[in-house]
């Protein structure tokens, strides 16, 4: 199987790179996907929303069939929710995938993809407002939703989270317990300064920290 993480300039680094060493760790050690690829329209290197870059295996042309397909958000998915080819990759990789994921504003174009009908979603809490606009679709703030095929999250971080909700649901939780301690993913509850505080934070932030 194939796991694909599609990339674009000015993409959030940690949207896809959190979820691909999840994926990859999954893929190496516990009998997940045999590869995990990175794709971009013309194959050539992507400039990172935060400087890194990065070099595609695939492009459009090369790319093979996915079973599972990722994409992540940043500034540039203002730019690709327009751009045709993109949205036209989506769709044709999508008809064959058993899952189709979002990070963060990546849910944006998904939607412009017509894979949003009807579902429950959610991205980064500064972009739900935004969400909320868009037609037949729900926005849940939670930090992973899953409905039918289709898995988002919340933002950046968030990628994570998703990452091993997925192989809980694919693999067991078992398998996920396993990747996550391989990673060490436990995120110290530690909040640092008054950020945590603010009412735009989404719905599951909120509880969590006592503020309504």
């Amino acid at each position: 199987m194939n796991f694909g993480f599609l990339l674009f300039d000015d993409v959030e680094e940690l949207d896809f790179i959190g979820p691909w060493e999840i994926v990859g760790v999954w893929s190496k050690h516990f009998e997940g996907p045999e590869q995990c690829l990175l794709i971009s329209q013309s194959g050539e290197v992507v400039q990172c929303a935060q400087g890194l870059k990065v070099i595609p295996d695939y492009n459009f042309e090369t790319c093979p069939t996915l079973d599972y397909l990722l994409v992540p958000g940043g500034h540039g998915t203002r730019r690709e929710v327009e751009n045709i080819a993109f949205l036209n990759f989506i769709q044709k990789q999508a008809a064959n995938c058993q899952h189709v994921l979002s990070v963060c504003t990546g849910a944006f174009i998904l939607q412009a993809a017509g894979l949003l009908a009807d579902k429950n979603v959610t991205a980064h809490w500064g972009s739900l407002k935004n969400l909320r606009k868009l037609p037949d679709l729900t926005v849940v703030e939670q930090r992973v939703v899953h409905d039918g095929n289709i898995w988002t999250a919340a933002g950046i971080s968030a990628g994570i989270d998703l990452a091993l909700a997925l192989i809980a649901a694919q693999a067991g939780e078992e398998t996920a317990g396993k990747v996550q301690m391989a990673v060490e993913y436990y995120p110290a509850p530690v909040r640092y300064g008054k950020a945590h505080l603010s009412p735009e934070l989404p719905a599951y932030l909120r509880q969590e920290v006592g503020v309504v």
